[in-house]
């Protein structure tokens, strides 16, 4: 096995952190990330349409594959004199890696790069993929697009150029998760409700329909729709939904507005898909109140068009899909038994607090899915966002271990 030291990958990582890459944007970070993969010697490298980079060490008996994954682009820095050390200038002082994208994720994927890394030469039995992706922080329409290509090239429909590899047998992300493993997430929902009247001039009420005059009916209706959502996961907890915003159309402060809109943020526990999240809140939106004569109601996803740094561009609706991998998965106790051996303690097993591309992997397509990385996450999207170096090289240095354990447990199922 090649032997790479840990801060060979923290110079990989203070090189990231140095290339601003927002959603959209990742381009020289994809490039970046790409070169490494071949100076590192991975023996298949590629760019996909929409802008994922992909190294591949392939394995030697055409057992299922295990993936690691990290995700290129970063959250905006706001205020950058806010900032304790600068946000791209990847400083190390006081046992931490500052700047934005030091945890969440240039750290985290620096090092899967470089324990991946570690096998070339001494392959796995199955591939070894390492698919850094675009887009996670806006919905994650990079893993959505590599997951469907896998699907297309395991059911040997591939479109040439897609995809260099099939579903894998497991996946690892590297999203924070402070040294334990996570096993899973709520999903999001962003929902928008118009309430459509007739909008007037406001010096003449009695010609319009202001939409606001529902609200009162509207607001405790979404509550009640909270209410209903009683399902409690033992792990991830329950289904939340609350209004987080409100907006009229037009603007004008002198008009009354023909429309009066409200946008719910819905945490989905993973039975709830996509397809069902609208039609179930629109089913009991009509049955919680009669709307007013001469007002009207529509009930859909929030849509934000998304271009990639590649060209791409798509209307995305704004659903993050949950998952939840059983904490008796055997991948998932693998992982625990390779950090126990490698710790001295036990990792808890436990959900992120947030979404990750999991949701992609996992919730929609089935495939185990784990978390394991350094990184605390009250850090992530802050003006303080650091990585500490210690924990960061344990989970570096246990890493190998934990690729190899996780492939021997999907290489056993396959027999």
């Amino acid at each position: 096995m090649t032997a790479f030291r840990f801060e060979e990958a923290l110079a990989f990582a203070q090189d990231l952190i140095r290339i601003p890459g927002a959603p959209g944007r990742e381009g020289d970070v994809g490039a970046r990330v790409a070169s490494e993969f071949q100076r590192l010697g991975f023996d298949d490298v590629y760019t996909d349409d929409v802008g994922n980079v992909v190294g591949i060490i392939k394995g030697t008996h055409g057992a299922p594959s295990v993936m690691l994954s990290s995700h290129m682009d970063v959250v905006d820095v706001g205020d950058t004199a806010t900032w304790e050390y600068p946000p791209y200038d990847a400083v190390i002082a006081d046992g931490f890696l500052h700047g934005r994208g030091a945890m969440d994720i240039k750290g985290p994927l620096a090092i899967q790069t470089y324990a991946a890394a570690q096998f070339v030469g001494r392959p796995l039995e199955g591939d070894l993929i390492v698919a850094h992706t675009i887009m996670e922080e806006r919905g994650g329409w990079g893993m959505e697009h590599l997951m469907n290509a896998c699907e297309e090239a395991s059911t040997r429909v591939s479109k040439p150029g897609l995809t260099h590899f099939a579903k894998p047998g497991a996946v690892i992300i590297g999203e924070a998760t402070n040294g334990d493993i996570c096993v899973g997430h709520r999903g999001r929902a962003e929902i928008i409700i118009d309430v459509i009247g007739l909008a007037g001039h406001a010096s003449a009420p009695e010609r319009a329909r202001n939409p606001l005059d529902v609200l009162p009916l509207l607001l405790p209706a979404l509550q009640s729709f909270a209410d209903t959502l009683t399902n409690v996961d033992p792990l991830l907890g329950r289904s939340t939904a609350v209004p987080t915003a409100i907006e009229t159309l037009p603007r004008s402060r002198n008009v009354i507005p023909d429309i009066a809109r409200v946008v719910l943020d819905w945490r989905v526990l993973p039975d709830v898909t996509a397809d069902h999240a609208v039609g179930m809140l629109r089913r009991h939106l009509e049955s919680a109140f009669a709307m007013p004569d001469g007002f009207t109601i529509d009930v859909r996803y929030s849509v934000e068009p998304q271009t990639t740094y590649t060209g791409r561009h798509r209307d995305r609706r704004m659903f993050t899909p949950g998952f939840l991998l059983d904490p008796t998965h055997a991948v998932a106790l693998a992982a625990v038994s390779v950090v126990t051996d490698a710790t001295g303690s036990a990792p808890t097993v436990r959900p992120w607090t947030f979404a990750t591309d999991g949701g992609h992997t996992c919730g929609v397509h089935g495939i185990p899915t784990i978390g394991y990385a350094p990184g605390e996450e009250r850090f992530a999207h802050t003006n303080r966002e650091r990585l500490e170096l210690k924990q960061a090289e344990q989970v570096y240095n246990t890493y190998p271990a934990l690729i190899a354990a996780v492939s021997a447990v999907i290489g056993a199922g396959r027999q």
